[in-house]
């Protein structure tokens, strides 16, 4: 069963469903069954049964679900690698950046005779 879920505009409920979803068929295409996957992965077989019907799971168990499944390495294509961005670190010099930098305040509007007006 293939899902189309566009995950740049649906909803975390929509995206939680697809995942779960596509958790379930793995697991039903290896020919795993919940009790087995529950043992494996140290989740109760309700955690599995949760997920075959997209309701919403821990991430830890949803994680423990993925290692269980050996799609661990598929882990990391969520989330992209903040270090790998050849712009900044030209413009940091090499240096890593230590935090976010604050919010700027807006501009205020600047009106003829302002400038020396400092009663």
């Amino acid at each position: 069963m293939t899902h189309k879920v566009d995950f740049s505009t649906a909803s975390s409920q929509a995206i939680i469903e697809a995942l779960c979803q596509r958790l379930d068929e793995i697991r039903l295409s290896r020919n795993i069954s919940q009790a087995e996957l529950a043992a494996e992965a140290g989740v109760s077989r309700s955690t599995l049964t949760r997920l075959a019907d997209g309701k919403p799971i821990s991430l830890d168990s949803f994680l423990r679900i993925m290692q269980a499944l050996n799609l661990a390495d598929h882990l990391a294509a969520l989330l992209p690698d903040p270090a790998v961005r050849p712009v900044e670190r030209v413009r940091l010099d090499g240096a890593e950046r230590r935090r976010a930098s604050g919010k700027r305040a807006a501009p205020t509007e600047w009106k003829w005779g302002d400038e020396g007006s400092g009663q």
